[in-house]
């Protein structure tokens, strides 16, 4: 029984043996395939990038994966490779061949966490031809021509803000906070023609914890989307442990119950629910109840966040860069003495504003939202970047906080914040290359609702106040979280007139 024994012990310790050996063949071959023999192999990058998808999964999850991304263009060029089969691109020639109108790269599966089981998703949805279908059927909301319907209902949003900021002069105030308070309530004002009642409160209803964490969330986990889908098969089970699924979960039953109370009172205003009312009564098998519940969800969870950040931005670049915000208060108060500016500002008047606009623009070249790279997949037969053939399936993507500091396009002073820029001849580039509100036939649909909002709150509010940094030496903190969010914009206001 002994010698049994012995030899069932020597057999078994022969079998570890063997599965070690087999494990450790097999780890070296991927590592040497990756490293030597994978199309990717000669493109630079952190060397743990190069063979497994813990490096990009572990700077989605830290605060600084924009800046990382601007370090790494600049030590290794147009190409960096940050995952085995995954590439960020900084050639400006590929940028159309990746988002332009008609492309047939399609978005990653980075992208199908945050989609989850909806069906109708515009900023999710991964096959193109659906989207343009999708789009075609709501694109009216948010067009040019429904900012003349929406402007009275922010109008009302900037008045309170005013007045809240009236009650607050003298002392600190957390701008950064009253800016998202601002835009939150907008949305609501806009789409269910009901403010969320946060700047009245001072405060929200944690509705930004919650989508702060579901944007942490979602970044990484979508660079591993299996973990994903593994949670939601097992989630009767194990119960619920990502945030992420509260975007289409307990935020989307929040907009449920907004949409249902808005159908029930009815509305005479024409806002963003009318429309969309009206496209789903015209094609309810298009565009259904629940999809219709969808862009309202959406317009709360991206509309929001996005706004509020550029609105920051914008705030805290002039107040960090005294000659701007002279020139910026020099042409309010000139289009005021003429008879030219009204109080709110309308979006008309803002349009015709050349400074404030290169301002906006400057903020939001210097501090777009998304601190990620938008990745898409190359399609069948292949591609070719800056002379390097990449493989038919590799993700690939530009960076917004790359392209913007690209020298060629933005001069040899990109880290500057200077708005001059975007007046001096040849800034038709810069507007080409602008990747703010994203590129191609992605771009934002609610860029005009946002872009509305900025141009009407910043002038007016600089207009009525001075405003001053509590301490002009302090930097504020960014947390890239997919968007990237500051915080520390302490201001004092005092009345200007």
């Amino acid at each position: 029984m002994a010698l049994l024994y012995d030899i069932l012990a020597v057999v078994a310790d022969h079998k570890i043996a063997s599965s070690l050996v087999i494990a450790f063949t097999s780890l070296a071959a991927w590592i040497v395939y990756n490293r030597v023999f994978s199309p990717l192999a000669n493109i630079p990058g952190p060397f743990s990038a190069s063979i497994s998808r813990y490096w990009i999964t572990k700077q989605s999850w830290t605060d600084d994966f924009h800046r990382t991304m601007i370090r790494l263009h600049e030590e290794h060029g147009n190409l960096v490779r940050t995952a085995p089969n995954e590439v960020s691109v900084a050639d400006l020639k590929a940028i159309k061949k990746i988002y332009g109108a008609g492309t047939k790269f399609q978005k990653s599966d980075w992208y199908s966490v945050w989609q989850g089981r909806r069906k109708f998703d515009l900023f999710a949805g991964r096959d193109e031809a659906i989207h343009g279908q999708h789009r075609r059927l709501v694109s009216r909301a948010y067009s040019m021509e429904a900012l003349k319907d929406l402007e009275p209902y922010v109008n009302e949003s900037v008045g309170l803000f005013m007045r809240k900021m009236e009650e607050r002069q003298g002392k600190a105030v957390d701008m950064g906070k009253w800016v998202q308070l601002f835009a939150f309530d907008i949305i609501g004002e806009i789409t269910f023609s009901k403010s969320f009642g946060f700047m009245e409160m001072g405060a929200d209803d944690g509705s930004f914890r919650a989508i702060e964490d579901a944007l942490q969330s979602a970044s990484w986990v979508g660079q591993v989307p299996w973990l994903f889908w593994l949670h939601d098969y097992l989630q009767p089970v194990i119960g619920n442990h990502l945030a992420l699924t509260a975007r289409n979960g307990s935020l989307r039953q929040s907009t449920l119950r907004e949409t249902e109370a808005r159908k029930d009172r009815g509305s005479d205003r024409k806002d963003m629910l009318s429309k969309l009312f009206a496209v789903h009564k015209e094609k309810p098998l298009q565009f259904d109840y629940s999809d219709l519940v969808s862009m309202a969800s959406s317009n709360i969870f991206a509309g929001s966040d996005t706004t509020a950040i550029s609105t920051r931005a914008i705030i805290y670049y002039v107040l960090k860069n005294p000659e701007v915000k002279r020139k910026l208060v020099a042409e309010i108060d000139d289009f005021r003495r003429q008879g030219r500016l009204s109080d709110p500002v309308t979006l008309a008047e803002a349009d015709s504003m050349p400074y404030l606009q290169a301002v906006m623009y400057e903020a939001l070249r210097m501090h777009p939202a998304a601190g990620m790279t938008l990745p898409r997949v190359v399609p069948p037969g292949g591609t070719e970047i800056e002379g390097t053939y990449i493989p038919a399936g590799t993700v690939v993507g530009v960076n917004p906080w790359v392209v913007h500091r690209n020298k060629q396009v933005y001069g040899h002073d990109p880290e500057s914040f200077r708005p001059e820029r975007w007046m001096e001849k040849g800034s038709e580039d810069m507007h080409r290359f602008f990747f703010a509100f994203g590129s191609g036939a992605r771009t934002c649909i609610g860029r005009n609702i946002s872009w509305m909002e900025m141009s009407k709150l910043i002038p007016t509010l600089f207009l009525r106040y001075d405003l001053q940094l509590v301490d002009p030496e302090a930097e504020w903190s960014e947390s890239c979280r997919w968007f990237v969010i500051q915080k520390g914009l302490h201001t004092i206001l005092s009345h200007r007139h």
